[in-house]
């Protein structure tokens, strides 16, 4: 058996498609999104996870969607962001909480405040990771680490160039991704670097409704899967 996976990224979809199914507006499908992430986020460490990445919401979820479903959903995720602050297990678990993206540009004054203190509090902090994509695609981080590459004529490129010049060159390559939803595609150039070498876990369950025991079900196959990485 394999050891337990050390750095998991989930993308959560589903959301709307949930509300829907109970004839709700997608107001109610992003609140127990959120609800969700909070679980799977203490069942994760529970589990040992040092590294746990979670994709919010990309750039195009922020500009090309209804204006009052994006509001909302700039509401829930900073008062996401300001429970996090207050939270003393973020503090006594030691979590490094870490944002990434075009947040400071598309999110409003408010939130972007709550954020940047949030990661501020917690730079100094090791035991575990918590990094949130929010505002993100993958081809704007790949595009803008070959502009910082290419600006330096000097340099001999090669895997830890890239890797450094990336937006999560302090994480370790991604060892487990999970998409929820059912739709099991690629979006936005998710990570392209990071996740080149990581299992797959597609289900069919819609993000407000994954539970810890699927969480687990994942690590498990994760775990008793024979990865033998091309040898």
């Amino acid at each position: 058996m394999n050891v337990p996976p050390q750095h998991i990224a989930i993308i959560p979809d589903g959301n709307r498609r949930w509300a829907k199914k109970r004839g709700l507006s997608s107001f109610f499908g992003h609140r127990k999104g959120a609800k969700t992430g909070g679980e799977i986020m203490d069942a994760a460490m529970d589990l040992g996870i040092r590294y746990v990445t979670f994709w919010g919401c990309s750039v195009d979820n922020i500009t090309k969607r209804d204006e009052g479903e994006v509001r909302f959903l700039l509401k829930i995720f900073e008062n996401h962001f300001k429970s996090l602050l207050k939270d003393k297990r973020i503090y006594k678990n030691e979590i490094r909480i870490e944002i990434l993206g075009e947040w400071r540009k598309y999110f409003p004054k408010s939130a972007v405040a709550v954020m940047s203190d949030l990661i501020e509090k917690t730079k100094k902090h090791d035991k575990y990771h918590m990094t949130f994509l929010m505002a993100y695609s993958g081809v704007d981080e790949m595009i803008g680490a070959i502009k910082r590459i290419a600006a330096d004529t000097n340099i001999p490129i090669d895997v830890g160039v890239v890797k450094r010049n990336l937006l999560t060159k302090d994480l370790p390559s991604v060892d487990l991704v999970i998409r929820t939803g059912g739709e099991p595609h690629w979006s936005s150039g998710f990570m392209m670097w990071d996740v080149r070498d990581a299992q797959l876990y597609f289900t069919q369950t819609l993000w407000p409704a994954f539970s810890v025991k699927e969480l687990k079900e994942a690590v498990r196959l994760y775990s008793d899967t024979d990865r033998r990485l091309g040898k």
